[in-house]
């Protein structure tokens, strides 16, 4: 249990994670993938749209799990496993959307998002 601790860059751990979670606001609003995501997953996004809260929380601490796990595998050294971790994400997420019968296009916004994540937690290991 203690090698889930020792080691982690937690400064890293922590920006990685806000800078992902904003990304996730910008990603999913209307001036990027926003409108033809919600299209292709059967949500109405718009100004009187209430923001779901217990999605937004779950996301942050997936978010932050995930920030935590690539912070172990760079510390080890293993960027390889950050690359196998995130394409496992990637097909697993596509592939429950395309199961609930999102479209393509929408399944691709989520599972793309993982990968710029990914990118930017690897960043914030490597340069903080």
């Amino acid at each position: 249990m203690e090698a889930l601790f020792v080691n982690v860059n937690w400064l890293a751990v922590g920006i990685s994670t806000i800078i992902s979670f904003m990304l996730g606001a910008l990603w999913y609003s209307p001036k990027m993938f926003g409108i033809k995501w919600a299209e292709g997953v059967g949500l109405n996004i718009g100004a009187d749209t209430r923001q779901p809260v217990p999605a937004l929380v779950a996301q942050f601490i997936g978010t932050l799990l995930f920030a935590w796990v690539v912070a172990l595998a760079v510390t080890n050294g293993s960027i390889a496993s950050v690359s196998l971790i995130t394409i496992t994400f990637f097909f697993l997420l596509v592939a429950a959307n395309m199961l609930a019968e999102h479209t393509l296009y929408a399944s691709l916004v989520e599972g793309l998002f993982v990968l710029a994540m990914a990118i930017i937690m690897v960043l914030c290991n490597v340069l903080l």
